[in-house]
């Protein structure tokens, strides 16, 4: 019977193992993309300087800066994941809410249905609810 819960233990760690290295690979991804990212954000602000349309190119700063904070809170979350061998969901909502709140800035440039902007800022409201709400389970969990 121990010879068995042995192969188990094993097999278990082995998982574990692989587990860690596919969340190091994609943090490493990540890490690179952010940096990407980041030098997009630079490019598009020093043509906002040039840009003949500054409401385009601010909107266009914007959104590379945004697509940037996604990133970083996705990047957050596997960071976490090392530091505590928990999936933390906190920031993949609020990489949800900036993902909503950058396609917001695309109403005024794209046409857009009215359902759509119902459902997107209905999405903003229920995301920021579940942030709230875990946010005050954690609060409650570490004060115990």
């Amino acid at each position: 019977m121990t010879h068995l819960k042995d192969h188990a233990d094993t097999i278990i760690s082995a998982l574990s193992g692989v587990t860690k290295g596919i969340y190091l690979l994609i943090a490493v991804s990540l890490s690179l993309l952010a940096i990407v990212s980041f030098y997009d954000v630079a490019l598009q602000v020093a043509a906002l300087i040039h840009a003949g349309d500054m409401t385009q190119g601010v909107l266009q700063v914007l959104h590379a800066l945004l697509l940037t904070i996604i990133i970083v809170e996705i990047l957050e979350t596997v960071t976490a994941y090392f530091r505590t061998n928990r999936v933390q969901v906190t920031p993949i909502l609020i990489a949800g809410i900036t993902a909503m709140v950058r396609r917001v800035l695309t109403f005024g440039v794209e046409p857009v249905e009215p359902l759509d902007i119902g459902m997107t800022l209905a999405a903003i409201l229920v995301l920021t609810v579940a942030v709230v709400f875990i946010g005050r389970q954690e609060r409650a969990d570490n004060y115990y």
